[in-house]
């Protein structure tokens, strides 16, 4: 998961990020970890980079911070309120582990009430990780074959289908096809 170092460099930055918030607003791990519903052994993991930071922790902390999440992901505020245009393939990249990125279309939208992004996926065999976050969430597969694990179900998913259902169940979704692509829209 951790193999490429520019994953690597990016939990680093978001990890520091998290810390420094933390303590900008005068809280203790204990208080976070308790707010997040998560042991602080696992959050001291969080904010140390040696654990991988779910991408629903990270909405969760910006709003125990009282801040934007573009802040936690990429260091820098959003600056539109009215509108903001994302042209075909330019993104704000934010990579998870290798063979798994986003593509975040509204990053610089103050306010947002969803998250809408591409997600690209390469072939595994490897069981989806499964993550929670509140809200509700939105799969439409854009190109190829996906498996979405919702709790003790699975659905595959080819291009053209979609999903809308509840992350608070344990979800995660993983590339059938050599390449896949996804956009997922999550509000909360």
């Amino acid at each position: 998961m951790k193999d490429d170092p520019s994953v690597v460099n990016q939990i680093g930055q978001i990890a520091a990020r998290i810390a420094e918030m933390r303590d900008l607003c005068g809280m203790s791990v204990e208080e976070v970890s308790e707010k997040l519903d998560v042991l602080p052994e696992l959050y001291r993991r969080y904010e140390s980079g040696a654990e991988d930071i779910p991408i629903g922790v990270v909405y969760t902390l910006a709003q125990i911070f009282g801040i934007d999440s573009t802040t936690l992901l990429t260091g820098d505020r959003a600056r539109m309120t009215d509108y903001t245009v994302v042209r075909a393939g330019k993104g704000i990249e934010i990579e998870r582990f290798p063979g798994y990125s986003f593509s975040s279309l509204a990053i610089n939208y103050i306010g947002r009430q969803m998250d809408p992004m591409i997600v690209t996926m390469s072939l595994s065999d490897k069981p989806a990780k499964l993550v929670t976050h509140p809200g509700q969430e939105f799969n439409y597969v854009l190109k190829g074959k996906i498996r979405v694990v919702i709790g003790e179900h699975f659905f595959d998913l080819d291009t053209g289908d979609s999903i809308y259902f509840n992350p608070m169940l344990p979800h995660g979704q993983r590339a059938l096809s050599e390449t896949a692509e996804f956009l997922t829209v999550i509000n909360g």
